[in-house]
């Protein structure tokens, strides 16, 4: 896999866009939740601090990615997340699907930013 997953702002919504091996792998095309369910958005240095849980409908491989929905006591996060750089971690609030979103991207400060100026 070489490309990136994208964390976009797209007017009331945040997106996560899979690029098209993602896509076969996590097999749904992106992740969209309304601005309104985000509480809270950061950058972890520590790829791996990530990742909570077991992977439920996921593709793995040790070392190099991690893509698709994890579980763990809490409920389930949706990752998209390559090994040995930055992610980008969204807090969601209960209403959401999910309860976190996990994901690499080429600029998280970037998307940091832009989401923390429209949320």
């Amino acid at each position: 896999m070489v490309a990136l997953a994208r964390l976009v702002v797209d007017g009331e919504d945040v997106v996560v866009r899979l690029a098209l091996p993602e896509r076969l792998l996590a097999r749904r095309r992106e992740v969209r939740l309304p601005l309104t369910a985000v509480r809270a958005v950061s950058v972890e240095p520590d790829w791996w601090r990530g990742l909570r849980g077991l992977p439920r409908s996921a593709r793995w491989l040790p070392d190099r990615f991690c893509l698709g929905e994890w579980r763990h006591a809490e409920g389930r996060d949706f990752v998209a997340v390559r090994a040995h750089g930055p992610v980008v971690l969204v807090e969601l609030r209960p209403s959401a699907p999910f309860d976190r979103l996990a994901v690499s991207t080429p600029d998280p400060e970037g998307v940091v930013r832009a989401i923390r100026q429209v949320a």
